[in-house]
This record gives structure tokens, C-alpha cells and sequence, in this order.
């Protein structure tokens, strides 16, 4: 579907189609008038927040109500690396050992939820949009700030995996 999204965004002239998009829409709809970035006809992007409404609801549906019986399959090389940092739940989607409530209260919770979570939607804003909406329509339109942010993301991301998030964790 992403795949036929993108010529069909392109044919009818908007270049816009990513998540963090959304999050200003939605903003612009509910924040009373004054704020001159929210100010301007967000109804004409309402299909952004139905499509991040339904990616809600199908990550609900598949998650929760279709479910998946079996445990996320990782490498062998992987379940060992993650096991030296501390990670040996690896019965979910995500590390339950990190991403749980009562692990929100601690100093490494908080720095890889919170303030991780900060710094990807402030990231988000400051590229001009996420990683999907550069990743699929940025580079599809050959824009150079998109080829850009999308070696950002990347080299960001190892960066993080490979020497940040190992400290943070242990």
C-alpha cells in the first residue's frame, strides 16, 4: 500500500506523507488560535491523522486482538549481545526488560523512554519530518534534504545502537 501511496501523492501534487506531520495537524486543530506555526487549515490534511488514526488501530488489532502467538525471532549472535547488556526478555515485541511501567521510574527508563522519545519528535521537527516521510516520499521525489536526513537517521541510529545505548544500559 505504501508503495502505490507514493505515486498517488505525487500525481495529485502534495509531497507530504509521513507520521510527524500529523502530530502538527492535530495540534493546529485542537490549539487555540495565536501560535503562527499552527495557523493554517489543517482540515485540508485531515487524511494525515486518519491514516495515523488507522496505523493506531491496526497496530491495536494486530498486537492486541489478532496477537501473535510466537516470540519475536532473533539471531542467536543478537539474543547474546542483548543478553550481556542485561536483556533476557524476549518474549514480546519489544524488550520487556526495558520497556515496561515500573522501569519508566528509573534514571536508565527515563533516559531511553522519555528523553529518547524528545529527542526523535524534536529531531522529527527539525528535519523538516520523520523517517518515513523522507524515507518514502522525500527520496522518491529526489529531494536533497531527504537524502540527507535519511544519512542522518542512519548514521545517527548506529551511533546510538553501537556505542550510546550500551552505556545507557549498563
Amino acid at each position: 500500500m505504501i508503495g502505490l501511496m507514493v505515486p498517488l501523492l505525487l500525481y495529485i501534487g502534495n509531497q507530504s506523507f509521513g507520521v510527524s506531520s500529523s502530530f502538527r495537524h492535530l495540534c493546529s486543530a485542537t490549539i487555540p488560535a495565536g501560535l503562527d506555526y499552527f495557523d493554517y487549515n489543517w482540515k485540508n490534511h485531515k487524511w494525515n491523522i486518519w491514516l495515523v488514526a488507522g496505523m493506531i488501530i491496526g497496530g491495536f488489532l494486530g498486537g492486541y486482538v489478532f496477537g501473535n502467538p510466537e516470540p519475536i525471532r532473533l539471531a542467536a549472535h543478537t539474543r547474546q549481545q542483548l543478553s550481556a547488556l542485561g536483556i533476557h526478555d524476549f518474549s514480546g515485541l519489544i524488550p520487556g526488560d526495558l520497556f515496561n511501567w515500573s522501569n519508566l521510574l528509573t534514571i536508565k527508563g527515563f533516559i531511553v523512554m522519555v528523553v529518547g522519545g524528545f529527542l526523535v519528535g524534536f529531531g522529527a521537527r527539525y528535519a523538516g519530518g520523520c523517517t518515513s516521510g523522507h524515507a518514502i516520499t522525500g527520496m522518491a521525489a529526489f529531494q536533497k534534504a531527504s537524502f540527507i536526513s535519511v544519512v542522518g537517521f542512519f548514521v545517527g541510529g548506529l551511533i546510538v545502537t553501537y556505542f550510546l545505548l550500551p552505556v545507557i544500559i549498563n
